[in-house]
């Protein structure tokens, strides 16, 4: 049985090299990426047994995609479109250092994601997962997706994961709360970062009170919120666990939330208390700081390790596991 199921859309991303430009760069890295998708590879390579659900493009550069994805030892179920239907949706990335900033651009328009319906995806699979994640990342897109989306959290037989990774490049904070609010009953366990919560959902305080506020308002079993270079936190059975962000020389920071997110669960998955978990998460973020890149190729040996280096005597606390 699979243990944790991820849906959502995985987008080819072109960047130059990291100090080049975008308008004058000769040569371009590729990377398959998404937060549906890298939450499945962070998860994966911990061990954990992941099925990645999404709908794509049969061209090379859809087939392309799925390649990479099962390259990191995921499953992937994919509903595939005629080529001459819908498109491989792109981003371009620009990495930038004070004080140039980073830039992205968006090219995901006519993506096959886009007319998602439930009826094309293994249902039964959902049902019988025991997790499933979905990113709101997605939502963006179309009612379809969100519509799926739902049937996707509603239809899980274990715990239902919502994380709202939102894009202020797809849309707006507005539209991007009204929706995510709309599926919070079908949500067990809510991801967010505590700028997302506070630009998207107008929550105030600090983010103690943020994740408490989150969870007496979604009725949600645990709420998990990175915090960037100040670690990362988690609510469970009315009670905070928090960690530090471990420090690094950052080469990208593009996928530290996702690896978080990835480790976190595949650790609940293997039945770790939130302390353990929550320090799984912040050495996959730390590790993935450190890659080129937006993927969280990290190994198991070197999480262990990075976690063997961390304080102990750090909040961290019990609860059981995610099942």
């Amino acid at each position: 049985m699979t243990q944790l199921v991820t849906f959502g859309e995985a987008v080819l991303r072109l960047s130059p090299p990291p100090t080049a430009r975008l308008e004058t760069a000769e040569q371009f890295d590729v990377w398959t990426t998404g937060a549906a998708s890298n939450v499945a590879v962070a998860a994966s390579r911990l061990g954990t047994d992941v099925t990645w659900l999404s709908k794509l493009s049969d061209t090379p550069l859809g087939r392309r995609a799925v390649a990479t994805l099962r390259g990191h030892g995921l499953t992937t179920d994919v509903a595939w479109v005629d080529a001459d239907e819908s498109r491989q949706g792109l981003t371009f990335y620009e990495h930038g250092t004070a004080p140039r900033e980073s830039t992205t651009i968006d090219d995901r328009d006519r993506t096959a994601l886009e007319t998602i319906e439930p009826a094309e995806l293994p249902m039964d699979t959902v049902q019988n997962a025991e997790a499933v994640f979905a990113s709101g990342e997605s939502l963006a897109l179309s009612d379809d997706v969100v519509e799926t989306t739902q049937a996707v959290l509603r239809a899980a037989g274990g715990k239902s994961v919502l994380g709202l990774d939102h894009r202020p490049d797809l849309w707006s904070s507005e539209e991007a709360r009204e929706t995510i609010t709309d599926l919070f009953p079908a949500v067990d366990v809510f991801v967010t970062n505590t700028e997302e919560a506070q630009r998207v959902l107008k929550q105030t305080g600090k983010p103690p009170e943020i994740a408490h506020q989150l969870a007496n308002e979604g009725d949600f079993e645990t709420v998990v919120m990175t915090r960037g270079e100040h670690g990362a936190l988690v609510w469970h059975d009315a009670t905070i666990h928090e960690r530090d962000a471990v420090e690094t020389d950052a080469a990208d920071v593009t996928g530290q939330h996702d690896a978080f997110v990835g480790a976190f669960l595949s650790r609940r998955l293997a039945g770790d208390d939130v302390g353990d978990a929550l320090a799984h998460g912040v050495a996959a973020a730390a590790l993935t700081r450190t890659i080129h890149g937006p993927v969280p190729t990290i190994d198991p040996s070197e999480v262990e390790h990075v976690i063997a280096d961390l304080d102990h005597g750090s909040p961290g606390g019990s609860g059981g596991p995610l099942r």
